[in-house]
């Protein structure tokens, strides 16, 4: 009885550990980094882009593209935590593979304003990749861009939001986690690709499945919102 206990108690230490070990990463992380040092990102793709590759490169292969490719595209989809790679040269569009995210906050609609835990439904570039995240490494988003902000602005709402990542770990408020091994590749992809060839779409449902509709409650502008994510996607047919 002694021994269940002892083994009770060391379990919930250990639970109690590894929760404060997530979710306290982004308060000690950068101290971490401050102390030891901070990578770039030449070092983290030396680090990880080898192995990454090895796993790429043989996917790319299958579907008829060389690596890197010209341009691609990840199309995230929030009802299903899935996250699909597309890549494109001389514009003929194919699916890659695709991804689980790990998670993912909040419910379908937009991300409104700060705080709300809201993954952004849009249109999307990356403008930023950080090898030193408190999420072992992470892609930066342009939320809010110009619609999200033209819409705030009309809306009186001075806090849309900010600093949106597609990132590591398995915890996220706002962002896509993604898991470690997978932000490694994504992460070297992106790097080999170049940030200004890439395109990332977040969409509440496939609207290649079924039409966008706005939850009850939205604003009037989602409706646009939809008809700019469904015209995007045109161009990432299903295969039959």
């Amino acid at each position: 009885m002694a021994l269940s206990v002892r083994v009770y108690v060391i379990l919930l230490l250990f639970g109690v550990a590894l929760v404060g070990y997530l979710l306290g990463r982004p308060y000690w992380h950068p101290v971490y980094v401050k102390a030891f040092g901070a990578r770039t990102v030449a070092e983290v793709i030396n680090q990880y882009g080898d192995a990454a590759r090895k796993v790429l490169k043989p996917q790319f292969t299958s579907v008829g593209l060389s690596y890197p490719p010209q341009k691609i595209a990840l199309l995230a989809f929030k009802d299903r935590n899935q996250l699909e790679l597309w890549a494109s040269s001389h514009d003929q569009w194919r699916q890659v593979t695709d991804y689980t995210i790990r998670a993912a906050s909040g419910v379908l609609g937009p991300k409104l304003r700060e705080g709300d835990r809201q993954v952004p439904e849009g249109l999307y570039q990356i403008i930023g990749l950080n090898p030193n995240s408190s999420y072992h490494l992470s892609m930066k988003l342009n939320y809010p861009n110009s619609f999200d902000l033209k819409w705030a602005q009309l809306e009186n709402r001075d806090q849309p939001g900010s600093d949106i990542f597609i990132h590591g770990k398995a915890v996220s408020i706002g962002c896509l986690a993604m898991g470690d091994e997978v932000i490694e590749q994504l992460f070297t992809l992106v790097a080999d690709v170049g940030k200004h060839n890439v395109q990332v779409i977040i969409a509440p449902t496939d609207p290649r499945k079924t039409p966008l509709v706005p939850t009850v409650g939205s604003p009037a502008w989602v409706t646009e919102l939809y008809q700019n994510i469904t015209a995007a996607f045109t161009r990432f047919r299903l295969q039959s």
